[in-house]
């Protein structure tokens, strides 16, 4: 093979045999070498170099086996099973520049799940019937890029030639400028906000970067407190300053924006330095102002826009979002400081804001205290969570953080 960038190209030749050629020839003429893995299950048409009984070995099976489970969804996970192994076996023995996919709704389950196991970066482009609709179970907290094949996967015409070509063009463009290994070297920090906290994360953020510090900021509205999660799991890093909660209390709510039970635990059971400050929980995240009245009866309410409606947190939410901070944090493995500004959480909870209530931040900081394992440092300020002071000492902790930890 020449050392030109080699991109993974994934289509079933069963169902998708024109398709797949054409992408090939499109690839091929954009400068790229292509390794085709077949992952079909009906019959093996032959000219991949990757096939589907490579596939189904690598899964520990045959295709007899596999075609005998008679069962669309079984015979899938045995082949996604055997397809992560193949397409990292070849990453690993040529280094992909990328990889590229197309299919309906069950290619694109397939060929995203191995997407999904690639690391941030690598170039993943999947022409998908899907991509008009709901591509968030697609494409997760990865780096995916879907693109609409407007038509039907069955043939080609005016409109798929174009589409199915500017998608391998995409792919080969990224591929020959990927650089694997694009890490810094600068110790991590990964930061939560939203835009009613943005004074502290922007001074947060240029602070540390002045430091040295790479910083990663994630605007939490549900998916960004997850791709936080899955880049602690995932990169190595250096402390998380967690100052944006309200996807924890949209959990415990039923609010818009949850990221889940396993939201903030990540850091923690890594061990990760984590500083929590509770930004933004001053307020659940309901949908329009009458679908908040009814869901949240009696509550204070604040039109964020139409679409969007924030209710005012009162002393039972914030007692119990403190009980489950302190059941989260009684699991982690490192170090645990928690920042209470006593003076509001966000814009909304400010003297310019819709929301203001002095006497809630410390019903909050007291509950906290109560609850919260030993060791865990709290920290009382008499800020308001947007002051500069109270940036500059999330600062402070994660510089005392990581330098207990890098020496």
């Amino acid at each position: 093979m020449s050392d030109k960038p080699k991109v993974l190209l994934i289509v079933t030749l069963d169902t998708k045999e024109v398709e797949a050629r054409y992408l090939r020839d499109c690839l091929e003429e954009a400068g790229v070498d292509v390794i085709h893995m077949d992952p079909s299950i009906r019959r093996n048409v032959g000219g991949a170099e990757i096939s589907p009984d490579d596939i189904a070995a690598a899964a520990g099976t045959d295709m007899e086996s596999v075609r005998a489970l008679k069962h669309e969804g079984k015979c899938q996970a045995v082949m996604i099973e055997g397809a992560i192994k193949c397409a990292h076996q070849i990453h690993d023995e040529v280094g992909l520049g990328g990889i590229l996919s197309i299919g309906g709704s069950m290619g694109t389950t397939l060929a995203t799940t191995i997407m999904k196991t690639f690391p941030y970066g690598l170039p993943k482009v999947m022409i998908s019937t899907m991509a008009s609709g709901m591509t968030a179970p697609f494409v997760g907290t990865k780096d995916i890029t879907m693109v609409n094949a407007v038509c039907d996967i069955s043939g080609l015409n005016s409109i798929t030639r174009d589409v199915y070509r500017n998608g391998a063009l995409a792919m080969a463009g990224m591929a020959k400028g990927y650089k694997p290994g694009s890490e810094n070297g600068k110790p991590l920090v990964l930061v939560s906000t939203l835009g009613t906290t943005e004074k502290c994360c922007a001074r947060v953020r240029t602070r540390l970067e002045e430091k040295g510090y790479e910083v990663m900021v994630f605007h939490t509205t549900g998916a960004g407190g997850q791709t936080l999660e899955a880049i602690v799991q995932e990169r190595p890093v250096a402390a998380v300053v967690d100052m944006s909660l309200v996807e924890i209390i949209d959990l415990l709510n039923g609010g818009l924006c949850s990221a889940g039970p396993d939201r903030g635990k990540a850091a923690l059971r890594k061990g990760v330095p984590t500083i929590f400050a509770p930004g933004n929980v001053d307020f659940i995240i309901a949908g329009p102002i009458e679908q908040a009245r009814e869901q949240f009866p009696g509550k204070r309410y604040h039109v964020h826009n139409a679409a969007l409606t924030a209710v005012r947190t009162e002393e039972k939410e914030l007692k119990a979002f403190a009980e489950h901070m302190a059941g989260i944090i009684a699991e982690a493995r490192g170090p645990v400081s928690f920042y209470v500004p006593l003076k509001g959480f966000s814009n909304h909870d400010s003297p310019e804001g819709h929301l203001h209530d002095l006497s809630l931040p410390p019903v909050l900081a007291k509950h906290l205290r109560n609850n919260l394992p030993a060791g865990v440092d709290t920290h009382e300020l008499d800020y308001h969570i947007n002051d500069p002071e109270f940036a500059d000492a999330l600062v402070e902790q994660v510089l005392a953080y990581t330098q207990q930890t890098t020496n």
